[in-house]
């Protein structure tokens, strides 16, 4: 129960919520003792047909005799004690007189209230049994409609309270995500984090409204039926009892198979989550290749084993209610043996053994049993409960295993301020391998050394797998170097801080990444400070007005989820006029044309050529255009992590067979076109 223990900081914001809530779940409990003590009347008033007014006026002779023996009692101590030398026995007789005097006490207090009760509640019942008998049902009644008002208002509370926990929490866990590094986030899968943010929650919620409905008023009706029974026969409810360590023995080694239990199938749910999530972000090919049905076999397969594990989880729950019902019948059977043997020998004794302070009659003994019943329907809510419980602990623990992550990419403790004006980007001997879990990969990147000068625009082309965008992506720190290091005039980057690292970089990918916002406020993400103004001309730099234009909303358009609604050329320039918008100093551009239209790619490489002067940029590429060539005035050749050469593009074809291979396709189209 650590991980409930750390909720405490989400939950004292709404403590005043929680703490009226617990008012209330202590009036419930109150009320639920109460309406079961009006057995005792009931008993008396049909059973036995005795008025309540003389059962009180004996219960004030009873007390009042127990009052003057005592009293007597005491006095012939103190005169015992006065006569007698030895110290042991004056030890022994103050222990005696001590034992009267608290007999006496209590003798008295039970005196003070009797009276009390015939003073002011006897003359407010009706002489007539059947009179009596209607008045203690509306009571009845009347007592339990303010109970269940009162679970009313406690349930709204508590509700209110888990909610605007679990917003903590989920607020809390998302800022976490955010702060930690791409590599790490991309090990852990989308449909992982979208479990623990959907189904982890909504279990840990429910665990939460348990533990601050039932959890707390269940135990207290418990409490209160078992105090008035404590008061009425301590004896017998201590007997009633002793299967309470066998209980807590039980359920300690259920919660622990439950727990272990839940967390596979919390597991098994993001695999599902994972299923669903890969479906449909590739249903063109889903679609256009019949691929239906071997989706809807691993869909199958996947809720196959979640069934079994959930099935696991439901029949260690189920074991719960059993147990708890059978050691309830055990504990009421131990007490009512007994209690009969009482009532119906007329004795207080059994074997020698005292189990009451005089012969308990039936309507006495009739209210302790319906005490210990009314302990036993708490308890079996709360079994109910129990296998909620530890799935919400579970829930817990890999919610805070998330929170607790820690980034791997994070802000140096002193850091170093970069220079306004940028001269050099350095790679020195950077080595870097992908965290791969079990399996391993080769390095992507082995002793990359180069410097480029600001201002520069490298090309760094290589084919797939060679290690050229996990070279560029270093600089804004997607992932750290494991060896060697990248230096901006001569500074760490590990050095820097990163927000005012990543400012002063613009990134545009080949998968366009857009939200589902208008055009306007898409383009604004490159610079949240930006106006309105500032964002039409970014747009008009990345040729994006001229589409906006056609548009009956214009800037104002959304774009549906993931750009949906837009071409692939459209969403390519919004991108680029997000990035332009950022005015980086250091500009990244990850296969940006390689899969749009050749009008959309004339029209960036148009822009890119009056907006990459004076700014040091990063063309990634696996081929080589001459529209690629007319930006560039360098060209860095990756293969297999290690940089080959690099140089410009006479050299290249002239030294380098690997840059040959690559451009060679591209000189073989022209004279075809």
């Amino acid at each position: 129960m650590s991980n409930f223990n750390r909720i405490l900081p989400f939950v004292w914001p709404s403590r005043h919520r929680l703490f009226l809530s617990f008012f209330f779940a202590a009036l419930v409990a109150l009320l639920w003792g109460g309406n079961l003590t009006i057995v005792f009347p009931i008993v008396k008033v049909l059973m036995q047909r005795q008025s309540l007014r003389s059962y009180v006026t004996e219960q004030i002779s009873l007390c009042q005799n127990d009052v003057q023996n005592y009293q007597r009692d005491v006095r012939q101590f103190n005169q015992k004690i006065e006569r007698t030398v030895p110290e042991a026995e004056t030890v022994s007789l103050l222990g005696l007189r001590a034992r009267s005097e608290s007999k006496l006490m209590r003798a008295s207090q039970r005196l003070a209230g009797w009276r009390w009760v015939l003073v002011f509640v006897i003359p407010h019942v009706p002489e007539d049994h059947f009179d009596t008998f209607a008045l203690i049902l509306a009571l009845f009644l009347g007592m339990t409609v303010i109970k269940l008002l009162c679970m009313l208002a406690e349930e709204v509370l508590v509700g209110g309270v888990v909610q605007l926990t679990i917003m903590g929490i989920r607020k809390k866990c998302f800022r976490q995500v955010l702060a930690l590094d791409y590599q790490t986030l991309l090990s852990r899968g989308t449909s992982d984090l979208m479990s623990r943010f959907t189904y982890d929650m909504e279990t840990l919620a429910n665990g939460l409204s348990l533990m601050g409905g039932k959890v707390v008023r269940e135990p207290l009706k418990a409490f209160s039926c078992i105090a008035i029974a404590l008061w009425l026969n301590w004896r017998l409810t201590l007997l009633s009892l002793v299967f309470v360590p066998l209980a807590l023995l039980v359920f300690h080694r259920i919660g622990r198979k439950l727990k272990k239990a839940s967390h596979r199938s919390m597991e098994s749910m993001s695999r599902i989550y994972k299923v669903l999530e890969e479906t449909f972000d590739a249903l063109k090919v889903v679609i256009a290749f019949e691929g239906g049905r071997r989706h809807r076999l691993r869909h199958h397969q996947e809720n196959k084993v979640y069934f079994e594990k959930s099935m696991n989880i439901v029949f260690i729950d189920a074991l719960t209610s059993p147990v708890t019902e059978l050691l309830g019948m055990l504990a009421v059977t131990i007490t009512m043996l007994p209690g009969a043997y009482l009532v119906l020998r007329d004795t207080p004794s059994i074997w020698g053994i005292r189990l009451a302070e005089v012969p308990m009659d039936a309507a006495e003994l009739s209210v302790l049993y319906a005490l210990l019943a009314g302990v036993i329907d708490p308890v079996r809510k709360l079994s109910s409960v129990f296998g909620k419980l530890k799935r919400s602990s579970a829930a817990a623990d890999r919610i805070f295993e998330l929170m607790d992550s820690a980034s791997l990419v994070h802000d140096p403790r002193q850091s170093k301020t970069l220079p306004r004006e940028l001269k050099t980007i350095e790679f020195r001997n950077v080595g870097f391998s992908y965290a791969a879990g079990r399996s391993t990969r080769p390095p992507a990147l082995r002793e990359v050394n180069l410097k480029v000068a600001a201002g520069d625009v490298i090309a760094v082309v290589g084919e797939n797998g060679s290690g050229k965008s996990t070279l560029v992506n270093l600089l804004p720190r997607y992932y750290d170097p494991e060896q060697g290091g990248v230096l901006l005039d001569d500074i760490d980057l590990r050095e820097c801080r990163l927000r005012d690292l990543r400012g002063r970089i613009g990134v545009v990918t080949q998968e366009t990444l857009l939200f589902d916002d208008t055009i306007l406020e898409n383009i604004r993400y490159g610079r949240r400070d930006a106006s309105a103004a500032e964002v039409v001309r970014a747009a008009e730099q990345a040729h994006v007005t001229p589409f906006v234009a056609q548009l009956p909303d214009g800037f104002e358009t959304r774009v549906g989820e993931k750009g949906a609604c837009l071409s692939g050329g459209q969403r390519q320039r919004i991108a680029l006029a997000r990035a332009i918008l950022r005015d980086p100093q250091i500009l990244i551009l990850d296969e940006a044309t390689s899969a749009i239209d050749s009008q959309s790619e004339a029209l960036i490489h148009k822009t890119l050529e009056t907006f990459v002067r004076g700014r040091t940029a990063f063309l990634i590429t696996h081929s080589v255009t001459q529209s690629v060539l007319n930006l560039v005035n360098r060209i860095a050749v990756m293969d297999h992590g290690k940089l080959i050469t690099i140089g410009s593009h006479e050299e290249l074809l002239r030294t380098c067979p690997i840059y040959q291979r690559l451009y060679q396709p591209q000189a073989e189209a022209r004279p075809a076109a």
